[in-house]
């Protein structure tokens, strides 16, 4: 997929853009997404983070423990992906 359409795949998304916040600041198991966003369900959040994991924004890691754990993270892209978010944010407060 060219850079353009996934840029627009995941802006026109409130649960990508909403995903890569909770990431970016620190929020890492899905749990604990789910518990921070209400209205976040759990399918819905593991077809975002498998699209993002796929367009390379996030990596997935899981931990050989019981239960099992899984944890993700911004890519190298993911954070430059992230900033071009945060450029955007500014330029629409900007404008008021």
């Amino acid at each position: 997929m060219p850079v353009a359409g996934m840029v627009e795949d995941i802006v026109g998304c409130k649960w990508s853009l909403t995903v890569l916040r909770l990431i970016s600041t620190g929020v890492s198991r899905p749990g604990a997404m789910q518990r921070q966003v209400e209205g976040l369900t759990a399918k819905v959040l593991n077809e975002r983070l498998r699209k993002l994991a796929r367009f390379g924004i996030v990596e997935r890691e899981v931990f050989a423990e019981v239960p099992p754990r899984v944890e993700y993270r911004l890519s190298a892209f993911g954070v430059r992906f992230n900033t071009v978010l945060d450029q955007i944010a500014a330029l629409e407060q900007e404008r008021g």
